[in-house]
């Protein structure tokens, strides 16, 4: 694999959702693509929009008083399986795949035509390596992109940089997913294969790539990071460790030792849930941070609310032409849903969720401490001495569906007892 840059002037991976629960796992060397992409910060967003039988990127501008689409047409139609990400400046990142040779540029409206900054390439010589863009990263100035091989995964910054694509890291393994933890792009969680199980680890791309553990929940369990929110620590996770062989989705604290659990509301057995956003500046309850879940059904996609701290998922009709999969929460707690109709052609509903009460049958998680754990139990990460990070084991504890996160697959539960999901 090579990398080219230039003067300035389908692909493996996670497919995110949790399936019935009494039917196998699904193959996952497929990723499904958000149909709409947003930037980090919710300003803008970007996708490719339909015109005839033409794809053409498309940038959603969304913090001003209404949203409003800009077209970004090249000279001549994109294919289908073209990916674009939107940067927090306004331009839109296109990785278009040509031949084993993956190019990038950054696009821009200038007038009534469309401004192309040519960024570089990356050759993939072997066929079997594919390569895709990594979700927004926190800073909204830079782009990443996960190349898998037969034996190990590249990371490579394929925009922000200062000579074209650079490579970044090479972590043994093939990985897919792609979650930031923190709010600077320096820590990416990947869920690594291995050895026939899958386990996620972090890249700290501030340390050369150094790669250490984050979820293994038990020796012989299949454990992947769907999201993260950096504000709280709240982590959403797909696992089969509660039932071998079927994906179950659950939740803990980043750098806490409190239990994982697998809520039953979560378990669907007609349905595929995928998590898709979590509320921002919660910054001590992680409990009590919205998550917006898309659920697709024999009926078709609707919209899903659930917290942590209560028992039941709230079920929300999308707006018509939703872009399934894709939403942003504010601080505030509401959720905006962009959608496009012949009518309209881009628009955001803004959905406030119901908040059920928290009785004393379902009473609310153990207090944790004042102070905010640090990512990873790790040192801040200024310090010179790295000190070692601990991943997130876990036993099982019958009663109650919820794993232990701290010990170790053979530790003592020493710590209160869980509590109900």
């Amino acid at each position: 694999m090579t990398v080219c840059a230039t003067e300035a002037a389908a692909e493996p991976g996670d497919e995110r959702a949790t399936g019935p629960a009494d039917v196998p796992a699904r193959p996952r060397d497929v990723i499904a693509r958000p149909t709409c992409v947003i930037a980090a910060d919710g300003t803008y967003a970007a996708r490719l929009a339909l015109d005839g039988e033409c794809w053409f990127p498309e940038r959603w501008t969304l913090d001003g008083p209404e949203p409003y689409a800009v077209p970004l047409p090249s000279h001549q139609p994109e294919e289908p399986g073209t990916e674009v990400l939107p940067m927090t400046d306004g331009r839109v990142l296109i990785h278009r795949v040509a031949d084993g040779r993956h190019t990038f540029s950054l696009l821009y409206p200038t007038g009534p035509g469309t401004g192309e900054l040519l960024l570089g390439a990356v050759e993939c010589h072997d066929e079997d390596t594919r390569l895709w863009l990594l979700p927004p990263a926190p800073d909204g100035e830079h782009a990443y992109a996960l190349a898998v091989g037969r034996d190990s995964t590249a990371v490579w910054l394929v925009a922000g940089g200062a000579f074209g694509p650079e490579h970044l890291a090479q972590v043994p393994g093939r990985c897919s997913g792609g979650v930031w933890l923190d709010g600077t792009g320096r820590l990416l969680a990947l869920d690594r294969c291995r050895d026939g199980r899958t386990k996620t680890v972090v890249v700290d791309l501030g340390r050369g790539g150094e790669v250490t553990p984050l979820l293994q929940i038990a020796e012989d369990s299949d454990d992947r990071l769907l999201l993260a929110d950096a504000d709280s620590g709240l982590l959403l996770i797909r696992s089969d460790a509660p039932s071998p062989g079927h994906d179950r989705l659950g939740w803990g604290v980043l750098g806490s030792t409190l239990p994982i659990r697998f809520p039953d509301c979560l378990r669907a057995t007609d349905c595929a849930v995928t998590p898709f956003a979590i509320q921002p500046g919660q910054v001590l309850t992680p409990e009590r941070c919205a998550v917006a879940l898309c659920i697709d059904g024999p009926a078709g996609s609707w919209v899903g609310v659930w917290r942590p701290v209560e028992r039941q998922v709230h079920h929300l009709p999308p707006p018509e032409g939703w872009l399934a999969g894709t939403g942003l929460w504010t601080r505030e707690g509401v959720l905006r849903l962009p959608y496009a109709t012949g009518a309209v052609p881009c628009g955001v509903t803004k959905v406030t969720a119901p908040v059920a009460a928290v009785t004393s049958e379902a009473p609310p998680p153990p207090e944790r401490p004042a102070a905010r754990p640090v990512p990873l139990q790790q040192a801040p990460l200024s310090g010179q001495s790295p000190v070692k990070r601990r991943p997130l084991f876990a036993r099982p504890v019958p009663e109650d569906e919820a794993f232990r996160a701290d010990g170790g697959p053979g530790g003592e539960n020493r710590s209160p007892a869980p509590v109900p999901a």
